[in-house]
Formats: structure tokens, sequence, C-alpha cells
């Protein structure tokens, strides 16, 4: 008889403040060079650099139920959105530009022991500023917490490392239309605690399998069993069936254009 999975409850005190620091360097690549010609984007800086939550914030990332490793559920939209107001004030979570099933909100359970357990999570947002819009590739993070103590260990939230942005700007006067560019996104982090060393947990999956399982809830096309393109011939001989190729030119898997 197979033997299902352990389900544990995640809670925190809501009596507790964490005190959060944010960070967004100035854009320095990009094509054109919108961040030289548009100020909304010359002067995009973070918001507030330290500013004090509840705890209570911080359950919206925590699962309405008992969860088992691997297990993902939607993050609450409110606490999320206070978050992200430390960035800029306007963040969007329906999203400026939407392809149909790219909006959303999703956290992962990685691994937990007695003491912590490691909560991966990805957010999709777009950032209104003065005539346009600023949207990162994905903001994505982990959330640490003392399961006794029911605390905040650790958490952060960034645009990861060599992931692209894309804004749209009301550059005419005329307001004719949005033009669109992108480029590197620099640093864009909210960060507090300290990561705890690697440990050993009771059950866990790994980051990569975390970030899998909510890259899935975002894109149906990674629910495709891609193959290469010389696999793909190869089955193609085989089976005696046409191959049909697709030309993009931009990402499947981020909001990035």
């Amino acid at each position: 008889m197979k033997t299902l999975p352990d389900k544990i409850a995640l809670n925190l005190d809501n009596n507790t403040e964490v005190s959060v620091k944010g960070f967004i360097a100035p854009i320095e690549d990009m094509d054109p060079n919108f961040h030289e010609e548009w100020d909304a984007l010359a002067n995009l800086r973070v918001a507030e650099r330290e500013k004090g939550y509840s705890t209570s914030v911080f359950r919206a990332f925590l699962p309405n139920e008992p969860v088992s490793v691997g297990d993902s559920w939607q993050i609450d939209d409110e606490g999320a959105r206070a978050l992200l107001k430390q960035f800029q004030p306007n963040p969007n979570l329906d999203m400026h530009i939407n392809a149909g099933d790219s909006r959303g909100l999703w956290a992962c359970l990685r691994a937990y022991n007695d003491e912590f357990a490691d909560i991966v999570f990805r957010i999709h947002a777009a950032f209104a500023l003065t005539d346009g819009w600023f949207t990162p590739s994905q903001l994505a993070g982990h959330l640490v917490i003392d399961r006794p103590k029911k605390s905040v260990v650790f958490f952060q939230m960034r645009v990861p490392e060599d992931t692209w942005f894309d804004v749209n700007w009301k550059k005419h006067k005329d307001h004719s239309g949005f033009t669109t560019a992108g480029g590197v996104c620099p640093q864009m982090e909210l960060l507090t605690g300290i990561q705890i060393p690697n440990s050993e947990y009771t059950e866990s999956i790994t980051q990569k399998e975390a970030e899998r399982a909510l890259i899935r809830r975002f894109y149906k096309s990674q629910r495709i069993n891609w193959v290469s393109l010389e696999e793909a011939l190869e089955m193609a001989e085989k089976m005696q069936k046409p191959v049909h190729a697709i030309s993009i030119d931009g990402p499947l898997a981020d909001e990035a254009c």
C-alpha cells in the first residue's frame, strides 16, 4: 500500500514586526536607451529603503490548510501588494499586458523539518510609472519560517539575476500609443533575516523542482514535453509525421519581452 506524504500546517505569530530592506539599482543595460531619455525610468528607485511589517503580512505566503512538500497554492493578493509597494507605489497584479494565463502569485513548500519550513514563491507584477509601465520577468523568492516560534527567519523577493524587463512608454506627447523596449534588470530586491545554513530536512525537493512546479502554474506551454530539434526530426522520421516549426523572438517562460 502506497504511503501518502505527510502534510504539515504552517502559521505565523501576528504580534511581531519584521523590518524589510529594499533595493533597486540604476538601470545600465537597455536598447534603445529609454533609461536615459525617460525620467521615470532613469530615476527608478525603491520607494522605501526600509520598512516594518506586521508578521500578518507574510501570512499571505502561507497555505490555508496543511500541505505536503511539492504542493503549491495561491498567494493572497493583499499581503503581496503591501510588500510590492515598497518597490514602487503602484504595483499591478492584474498585469498591464496579460497573454491569458500568466497572471498569478504562487508558492510551493520546498522543504521542512521540526524547526524550519522553506517556501519558494513566484509573483508576476507590473509597476505603473509616469507615462508608462515597468514589467520585470518575474519576482521570485524564499520565505523561511521558524515553525515552533511561528516567526519569519528569512524573506527574499527579487528579480532573478540576468533576467530581463520590458517597458511600455508613452514617449510621444500626443499619446498616440506605447513604445516598447527591454533591458537586463538591475538588482531589484526585498530582504530580511539571515539565510539558514543547509539543513537536514525531514522531506524536501530541490530548488529547481520547486521552480518547475511553480512555472507550470503560470504557463501551459511549460506542461508540454519539449524535445530538441534533433530529437523531433528523429521522432518525425520514425513516426512518419511532419514537424510543425514555430519561430518566436521572446521567452516562453517569463513576462519580459
